[in-house]
């Protein structure tokens, strides 16, 4: 069997960084921590064996892919682990690695480029028989061609980027009129995204499920899935919540979809960890979204339910290692959900809301698990995506998770910025989320019945009459 790494390279920061750190730390593989001098006192800095600045600015460092490449080699890393955002799904940093020797524990280039490309990756589904939505074949050379493609198809549409994700450079559009106020703007939005503005047109589905299937594939032509992640609790198309199994699947709906994941990876030549995005509409009907060839956020839910360390198998397939467990070994048990803790005002149109943690409490007990990076007297910079820290909880029945995340809720405690704990008790108390009937279209339709009243935390008066004394009495 082929070696283990000696050291690999972390090319991230926060959690996803924390994260890896720990699955390396299991396999006895040293780690290295790039960090800006934003990130100089956050944990994962600390939990690396090595850690170096990188520069210039609290972004570019992390987007600089030949210094991250030449700081390796100086260091003597055999890999390098990328985590989601920033370089993760550029096709150049995983071609740099491999030219430079490193190895990219993620898929080849060629993957990444076929998939990152919206349009070619329906292409590739399609020949194999999966399911898509009616779309133009193409990138839209004008607003023209796009009017025409959506005539055809039949409204609602979506202008969607062809190099897209998390929502950027997408916009949903009902009629003409809404194609011409959108198309511009969506492609200086992609443009501005991704590089490159390049749009094509596909069918809207109204209120559909969001469902995507891990995958693992090794290099010897071994490809299995890990079962289904309902990600449908989303505002904006960003995710909110996410839960593994879905309520909404049956085990022969479960076989079906996941019997096309493993399809699409292998149509893809695919190695390492993926995710298979799937729409499913109220009747049962599936049509493949989107393949994101990184590890997603949500990751934690299905080793929940599955038991296996889906970074460690990263790790193992990029080492050249077989996969060591098969399609029929994998065992689906119970329920997970995780919530993401994000410093945001829910009561403000989600805006974010940088600044310093003044108290931290996390929960526990049985079946909880917090993926963080943030501790009592902190600071959230504002230059990074709001997460916080992530809350998964498992349970053995559907109604035991929901109750476990909500009791889980009310002991997290998180003072000092505004965060999304209290939505997430209100959606753990809606009688529609319960019974496990929600839709992508869960929070716009039920925005009311999740306002939460305003509050104050009884410590943040105690500390702000305390202050006040404190500077009349000039001390």
């Amino acid at each position: 069997m082929p070696s283990m790494f000696k050291k690999v390279l972390i090319a991230n920061r926060g959690e996803i960084a924390s994260r890896i750190i720990r699955a390396c730390k299991e396999l006895d593989i040293a780690t290295v921590a790039i960090y800006s001098e934003a990130d100089s006192t956050t944990l994962y800095v600390k939990k690396a064996d090595e850690s170096y600045l990188v520069g210039p600015g609290p972004v570019e460092g992390y987007l600089n892919l030949y210094r991250i490449i030449d700081l390796a080699t100086q260091k003597g890393v055999d890999a390098i682990h990328p985590g989601y955002g920033f370089l993760a799904e550029n096709p150049e940093f995983a071609r740099a690695c491999r030219d430079s020797g490193i190895v990219f524990i993620g898929p080849t280039p060629e993957a990444i480029r076929d998939l990152g490309d919206k349009v070619r990756a329906r292409q590739t589904m399609e020949s194999v028989g999966i399911p898509v939505l009616p779309g133009s074949p193409g990138s839209l050379e004008t607003l023209e061609e796009a009017e025409a493609w959506a005539t055809e198809i039949g409204y609602p549409v979506m202008l969607k980027a062809t190099a897209g994700g998390g929502g950027r450079g997408l916009r949903v559009c009902r009629d003409s009129g809404e194609i011409h106020k959108a198309y511009e703007a969506a492609r200086r939005e992609a443009a501005a995204a991704f590089g490159r503005g390049d749009l094509f047109v596909e069918k809207y589905l109204d209120a559909p499920r969001h469902i995507e299937f891990q995958i693992l594939a090794d290099h010897f032509g071994h490809s299995i899935h890990l079962g289904e992640r309902d990600c449908s609790i989303q505002r904006r198309h960003q995710k909110l919540l996410e839960i593994a199994p879905s309520p909404a699947l049956d085990e022969r709906l479960r076989r079906e979809m996941g019997e096309m994941a493993v399809r699409a990876a292998r149509a893809a030549h695919y190695t390492n960890a993926g995710t298979v995005e799937f729409l499913l509409d109220g009747a049962g009907r599936y049509y493949f979204m989107e393949m994101n060839t990184r590890i997603q956020v949500e990751h934690p839910v299905t080793e929940e339910v599955t038991g296996v360390d889906i970074v460690q198998e990263m790790i193992r397939i990029a080492a050249g290692q077989p996969l060591g467990i098969r399609q029929e070994d994998v065992q689906i048990r119970g329920y997970a959900m995780e919530c993401r803790i994000n410093a945001e005002d829910p009561r403000n149109d989600f805006l974010p809301t940088p600044g310093r943690i003044t108290a931290y409490y996390s929960p526990g007990g049985i079946g909880v698990r917090i993926d963080g990076n943030i501790y009592r007297g902190y600071t959230v910079p504002p230059y990074y995506d709001s997460m916080l820290a992530k809350l998964t909880v498992r349970g053995r029945t559907w109604e035991e998770t929901v109750r476990r995340m909500e009791r889980s809720l009310d002991e997290f405690i998180i003072r000092g910025v505004k965060t999304t704990i209290p939505f997430h008790r209100q959606i753990m108390r809606d009688p529609a989320f319960r019974r496990g009937e929600f839709t992508t279209h869960f929070v716009e339709d039920r925005i009311e019945e999740l306002t939460y009243p305003e509050t104050r935390d009884p410590l943040d008066v105690v500390l702000a009459v305390s202050a006040a004394l404190a500077a009349h009495s000039g001390v």
